[in-house]
């Protein structure tokens, strides 16, 4: 491809909403342009980069024995009351009306769709297994897109869908689809880690995230290097704390703490450990206010607070809330005294605790020597902690490793979730009509694309991953006006081309420092320069982007040299 007849148009200003490297840069190399918040038009050096990966997912999914299909971006409305999302999917499902006032909505997600599909066609237990996979448009309606294609509104995403028998095939069904999705991110030459994760709103028994490894990504990553374990803190396990020495248990009482509203205030004014401090959160669900209670020293994971409420999420209650249940301000909250209607749930952590300092419920006042036996009737423990690194690995008792990451899979194992609620069922060998086994099993594309570019950028522009690379060869002569210059060029292309290489001829006539600056920003990750001073003694310089190593090839070896390098 010669740049002057291709759409890319590269730009040194920086779009004021970006956020994170990837959004800028996509911006800058000419592969992305906002149309509105979390909306983007994919230009063709974008397109071909998830054009790339896009094969690679196929081939895996395909090799896999997964088989495409393409669904509807609109679905109908009774499809997601039938499986009862229509509501419980929250204000990210984009709800619209045809012009015969009929519901749709545009598709975050195709487990209905899939689902009404299947259990049209299939019937018996001899037609399973099956997996059928898309690469279709998502939307979701995100209170605030952000990071460009990191959580935009409308996105690119594979995603694929098992039926099974039973548990065994399901189980199945995961572990192909896990080795799949691992072969797919080693394919594209990437860091990655795999992790257990939350089910969220999609539901199911297990899950799995990938998450390709950056400094500047959004989640955090525990794992174990001596065992493999690993985990989103979302989902992490820990061994359990180790607790204070016990005491015999102490008088109650009430100490003034003026102002002391956080732990570290308390503690320091109190002269205790914030091991011997519980903080009381008050939060607001749909199944009513609650308390819930951990060791000063760590924070709640709201994850599987919500998950243990079975509520899709809970918020810290306000200011006005807290008063009402507490009768104090934010930060004197306390086990004691709280109104019946207040569930109180207490962390595994806090069981063993004994004379520890908690809220009053009174402003600028905690109490101390509190035990729960004598003073809480408290029986609701469970496991409600924020895993951090240097936390014990639940498997093996090694440090836990706290690292950054960005979500780029997801799979699930759904189980009957979906195809009970929406009588996707079969008939087994004994004429019975039971319900698949499900699984899901999603793969951001645009997402993907944008992590690499977190992961491998420097300050002057992109470093492609080879298989990711838009091209592979950047020819780039330092003159236009040098005939033996743009001869060489030209050779240097021609035979590239029909070797098959994906290369990019730079024959825009501009100065050399802007074709460098250009050069860097985009990324190519093989550089052919061809001067006049160089070309005079025979030679073409070729180098890498990644570590920008220059040598020195002889003009008839310039082709098998960049194919040899853009081969990787």
């Amino acid at each position: 491809m010669r740049w002057s007849r291709y759409y890319l148009y590269t730009t040194r200003e920086v779009p004021a909403d970006a956020e994170v490297v990837s959004h800028r840069l996509m911006v800058r190399a000419g592969m992305i342009r906002k149309e509105a918040a979390g909306i983007y038009s994919y230009l063709p050096f974008g397109w071909r980069s998830l054009r790339k990966l896009s094969a690679i997912v196929r081939r895996e999914m395909d090799a896999a024995g997964a088989v495409e299909l393409h669904m509807p971006v609109v679905h109908d409305a009774d499809l997601w009351r039938e499986s009862g999302r229509w509501q419980a999917y929250g204000r990210e499902l984009l709800r619209v009306k045809d012009r015969h006032e009929r519901d749709f909505c545009l598709g975050p997600t195709h487990e209905e769709v899939v689902t009404d599909i299947v259990r049209r066609d299939v019937r018996s237990y001899r037609q399973l297994p099956t997996n059928l996979y898309q690469i279709q448009v998502k939307f979701r309606d995100e209170i605030r897109p952000r990071f460009g294609l990191m959580r935009g509104r409308e996105f690119i995403m594979k995603d694929a869908y098992s039926f099974d028998v039973d548990d065994a095939g399901l189980d199945a069904a995961y572990e192909a689809m896990d080795l799949a999705y691992q072969r797919i991110f080693t394919a594209c030459k990437l860091e990655f880690s795999r992790v257990e994760a939350d089910t969220g709103a999609i539901g199911g028994s297990s899950s799995h995230e990938f998450m390709v490894l950056a400094e500047t990504g959004e989640s955090e990553v525990v794992s174990c290097r001596e065992c493999g374990y690993g985990a989103n803190v979302e989902r992490a396990e820990t061994r359990p704390l180790a607790a204070p020495e016990p005491e015999e248990p102490a008088e109650r009482r009430e100490v003034h703490t003026p102002d002391c509203a956080t732990v570290a205030e308390v503690a320091e004014l109190l002269g205790v450990g914030p091991e011997r401090v519980v903080k009381t959160l008050l939060y607001e669900t749909t199944a009513g206010p609650v308390a819930a209670l951990v060791r000063g020293d760590r924070e709640i994971n709201e994850i599987k607070l919500a998950n243990h409420l079975e509520v899709p999420e809970v918020t810290l209650a306000g200011e006005a809330l807290v008063r009402s249940l507490s009768g104090a301000d934010v930060g004197f909250a306390g086990p004691v005294g709280l109104p019946d209607s207040v569930r109180l749930i207490a962390d595994d952590s806090v069981r063993g605790l004994t004379n520890f300092v908690c809220g009053a419920n009174k402003t600028d006042a905690h109490l101390t020597g509190v035990n729960l036996e004598r003073d809480v009737d408290l029986a609701e423990f469970t496991d409600l902690l924020l895993v951090t690194g240097g936390d014990a690995c639940p498997r093996c008792g090694n440090e836990l490793g706290l690292s950054r990451g960005i979500e780029v899979g997801h799979i699930f194992k759904l189980g009957a979730k979906y195809s009970e609620a929406m009588s996707c069922n079969y008939t087994d060998e004994e004429g019975r009509e039971r319900p698949m086994e499900m699984g899901c099993y999603g793969l951001g594309i645009g997402r993907t694309v944008a992590a690499a570019i977190e992961q491998n950028h420097d300050d002057k522009g992109i470093i492609w991953p080879l298989p990711l690379a838009p091209f592979t060869v950047l020819v780039l002569p330092l003159t236009n006006r040098d005939e033996s210059v743009v001869g060489a060029a030209e050779g240097v292309y021609q035979d590239l081309v029909a070797r098959g290489v994906d290369v990019l001829l730079d024959d825009r006539d501009e100065r050399p420092g802007v074709k460098f600056n250009d050069a860097d920003l985009i990324g190519v990750p093989v550089r052919v320069v061809i001067g006049s001073k160089s070309l005079a003694d025979g030679n073409v310089e070729i180098s890498l982007r990644r570590d920008g190593e220059k040598e020195l090839v002889p003009v008839e070896g310039a082709v098998e040299r960049a194919a040899e390098l853009a081969a990787g």
